[in-house]
């Protein structure tokens, strides 16, 4: 009885962690859209300013999606979670909050180097936040567990660090090379990956 009440436990936690993470990222996108201004004219060219920051929302909206898809893929490859996972959670959805704040700065300097150069550093941080939950995951279901499997070598994890960081320091020369890096990082990880789902799929696997 006492192992089924611990069981219990794990998993509501791990319900909880979803919910809380599911609420905060609704939140981030609910303040982003909040950002955009309404354009005084009622002709298209009454857009053109307005460009810059449609254009840094589309970016982050789309980042902000990437992140929520994997993490609800990540989770559903979970048995239980742990107090170390939940502030390595915490600590991804921090760099997730500044979402907002890095979008709205960008797209209100049209894509400036200094505010690219730190919408870049978000990103990195957020990136290196996500495989540190990740990797605490794995750490705790296992080494032969399905999200072990399912993530394999993370090629696209282990690369988007790495061009976050040129995309940084490329705002020294051109700030439109970072962006043309972000936009190809999230452009990689928009293509559907299946690998959890399948590793889910397979016939007796279990989290």
């Amino acid at each position: 009885m006492r192992i089924d009440h611990i069981t219990a436990a794990v998993m509501m936690g791990k319900g909880r962690l979803e919910a809380f993470s599911d609420g905060v990222i609704a939140i981030i996108i609910t303040i982003m859209v909040l950002e955009l201004k309404v354009p005084h004219g009622s002709t298209p060219a009454a857009l053109a300013p307005l460009l810059p920051v449609l254009l840094s929302y589309v970016l982050s909206f789309v980042y902000v999606g990437i992140y929520w898809n994997n993490h609800h893929h990540m989770l559903a490859a979970c048995r239980r979670v742990s107090g170390a996972a939940l502030w390595a959670n915490l600590h991804l959805l921090f760099w997730l909050s500044l979402f907002p704040f890095a979008t709205a700065w960008m797209g209100e300097n049209h894509f400036a180097a200094a505010p690219t150069a730190a919408y870049g550093v978000v990103l990195l941080m957020a990136a290196l936040a996500y495989w540190l939950l990740q990797r605490t995951l794995i750490g705790l279901q296992g080494g032969a567990s399905v999200l072990r499997r399912a993530i394999g070598s993370d090629w696209k994890g282990k690369l988007s660090p790495v061009v976050y960081a040129l995309g940084i320091v490329s705002t020294l020369w051109a700030a439109w090379i970072a962006q043309a890096l972000y936009a190809a990082v999230a452009v990689m990880w928009l293509v559907p990956d299946r690998r959890i789902e399948g590793a889910l799929g397979d016939r007796g696997a279990t989290p």
